[in-house]
């Protein structure tokens, strides 16, 4: 799996003190005019460049930050993770989800998420299609699972076997590399991907993989809640920079989930450094139109749904769950049981 907002950055996680106390260091909010009077702003990949980053790149690309007076500066992400950096002012805003966003807030980050792009899970967990010793989720009990450490993947990993009858008892072991090199080198018999991006890579190259769903196998609500993230402070302190920014990156989004061939393209322009091939991006954007993965089409053209809006219902149910499981802890290590609420951490007022 890549480092994903799902399961890598959560791994960072434990390490991390409190987040709080830093939030005067690093990159301005109040950024620097460009020479050509446009207003600096630096957005933090959460990792490699990928569809669900594809919006941004979009607006870039078709000048749709420029008409709001932006110079949108696309960076690699902080070693400690993209939710930290837009805590402590590093980048003014971020890929993440509202999953990651609730883990960081126990911590004591203060961060929001300002636009959900993904409204349903896109989480696959997977064995090779030549394991025919796992034909369901129970067949992972005894197994191992190739895991970046987090204990919201080990809960869902749980949930899923129990749904299916299994008792919930697993090995594991840490990605190093690639969850695909782990399990073809028979270190695992098992991990995560997701199915826009790494089941498309599995469909088109290989290896092939037999995959299940959380929704299917009793995890409730939406674990992959991806969108945009900033700090409360920048959202207090200029709630117009805020708004400029997420109503260029939304058009962007529109307009890849309406032209997903063009901004495929975009993306394999407009980030050279992450070699992708044309015919693997526009597979990808097919697998989320295809899917409904940002909103029911006929919804968003008639207006019933809001592009961006966020999930706060599905989301919830996700952290209740994940509450239950004992997967929040403090900036110590140690379990809390105070729960995230989605409503407290997201905000659609910048989508209008």
């Amino acid at each position: 799996m890549k480092k994903t907002v799902l399961h890598k950055a959560i791994a960072l996680l434990g390490a991390i003190t409190m987040l709080a106390g830093v939030a005067a260091c690093g990159h301005s909010n109040n950024a620097d005019e460009s020479g050509n009077g446009l207003k600096k702003v630096t957005f933090m990949l959460s990792w490699a460049p990928d569809t669900n980053h594809i919006g941004v790149y979009v607006a870039k690309n078709k000048g749709y930050f420029k008409q709001v007076g932006l110079d949108v500066d696309i960076v690699a992400v902080a070693q400690a993770g993209a939710e930290q950096a837009a805590n402590n002012g590093q980048a003014d805003f971020a890929l993440s989800n509202l999953t990651n966003v609730g883990m960081y807030t126990t911590k004591g980050a203060k961060i929001k998420q300002v636009m959900q792009v993904q409204q349903k899970p896109s989480a696959i967990w997977c064995s090779l299609a030549s394991n025919k010793a796992i034909k369901s989720p129970k067949d992972f009990d005894g197994k191992t699972f190739a895991t970046f450490g987090s204990n919201e993947s080990d809960a869902v990993i749980r949930r899923m076997i129990q749904t299916d009858g299994g008792k919930g008892t697993f090995d594991k072991v840490t990605v190093g590399t690639s969850t695909f090199q782990t399990l073809s080198s028979g270190k695992a018999d098992f991990g995560g991907f997701y199915a826009t991006w790494e089941g498309v890579q599995a469909d088109m190259y290989g290896p092939k993989l037999n995959c299940f769903t959380e929704p299917d196998y009793g995890v409730p609500g939406n674990a992959d809640t991806i969108g945009i993230i900033t700090s409360d402070k920048t959202i207090s302190s200029n709630p117009t920079l805020v708004r400029k920014f997420v109503q260029a990156t939304k058009k962007g989004y529109e307009y890849a989930y309406s032209h997903p061939d063009d901004a495929a393209a975009i993306l394999v322009k407009e980030a050279p450094d992450a070699n992708l091939k044309l015919a693997f991006v526009k597979k990808s954007m097919k697998t989320i139109v295809g899917g409904q993965y940002w909103g029911d089409p006929a919804k968003i053209k008639d207006g019933s749904f809001v592009f961006g809006t966020n999930d706060t219902k599905g989301a919830q149910q996700y952290f209740d769950f994940l509450a239950k499981e004992d997967a929040y802890t403090d900036s110590h290590g140690k379990t809390v049981h105070t729960v995230p609420v989605a409503k407290n951490i997201s905000t659609d007022e910048f989508l209008k």
